[in-house]
């Protein structure tokens, strides 16, 4: 296949480069700077700039830019770049497409999204059929994923990567939580209650290829088929390193150490991946002990 991949530099968009091009696949790389390399060109999406020679006759685009809504502290600026940057990127993406003959356009575009969608759920069990909450990451999501109308109403299929909790060592919460951990100093976070939708990174870019192959149109939770309470999480990630986990984390200790983000932290999505497994997709780490002691080695 032929995929043009933006966001390639993330830390999903990294491990499903390297996942592609190791079998074969050739990939083009959308980039923000100036660049001459082959199979890469620059785009604006801020001004809606983006060569449709570049993704002309592609068989995919995979759109997974965003900034990291972890990366730092919530100020009204930085929440309005977590939004920009992902509703500019796939609406460039989205309008271009739309603008190809549709002879020469890509028919496939595979969009992250994010199971904040759902907002805090509790201990309900939602799949991709639930309403969107009430949080500022669900209407993150809600217009990210409407980023995508112009695309879609073209007739590109398009399917919402609603992702949760990336399990890998390389970053994300995992990275934070592991040397705490390995100090014997982390325990859960608030009350322990809250749900998370785990996923090892090796199923996460599993999940990605087999939708690029499979027709499901719509949002799909990439998630693990068992979520499990923050306070077993951390019991686990606590006997997968031999640690105890006992140490509660406080809510307001955690809104000190990461401000406005520390709300959506303490919330959670007991959110399955029903329609991965109704179209016969196979979790190679289907528990979180399985997942946790695959990406720490």
């Amino acid at each position: 296949m032929q995929i043009v991949l933006a966001g390639a530099s993330g830390l999903i968009g990294s491990a499903l480069k390297d996942s592609l091009s190791a079998d074969g696949h050739r990939l083009k790389t959308l980039v923000r700077h100036t660049t001459s390399e082959p199979d890469v060109d620059s785009w604006d999406p801020a001004r809606g700039l983006l060569d449709p020679d570049f993704i002309r006759h592609a068989d995919a685009v995979v759109c997974l830019s965003g900034v990291g809504v972890g990366a730092h502290r919530w100020t009204e600026d930085y929440k309005r770049m977590i939004l920009a940057s992902r509703v500019d990127t796939l609406g460039t993406v989205s309008r271009t497409l739309a603008d190809l003959p549709s002879s020469e356009r890509p028919t496939v575009l595979l969009a992250a999204s994010a199971v904040g969608y759902y907002g805090d759920t509790g201990e309900r069990e939602v799949d991709e059929t639930a309403p969107p909450g009430d949080s500022f990451l669900a209407e993150v999501c809600v217009q990210w994923e409407a980023a995508a109308e112009s695309a879609r109403q073209a007739g590109v299929r398009v399917t919402h990567l609603r992702t949760g909790l990336v399990l890998t060592t390389a970053g994300g919460l995992l990275k934070r939580l592991a040397p705490l951990v390995k100090a014997g100093v982390a325990g859960k976070l608030g009350s322990g209650r809250q749900y998370v939708p785990w996923i090892s990174m090796s199923d996460e870019v599993a999940a990605i290829r087999f939708l690029l192959d499979h027709d499901l149109p719509g949002p799909a939770n990439l998630t693990g088929p068992q979520p499990v309470p923050n306070s077993e999480f951390t019991k686990v990630l606590g006997r997968v390193f031999s640690r105890p986990t006992v140490l509660p984390v406080p809510g307001f200790a955690a809104r000190i150490a990461l401000g406005e983000f520390a709300g959506e932290v303490v919330m959670g999505q007991r959110a399955v991946p029903r329609r991965l497994l109704e179209a016969g997709f196979t979790f190679a780490h289907p528990t979180l002990e399985a997942a946790l002691r695959a990406e720490l080695g």
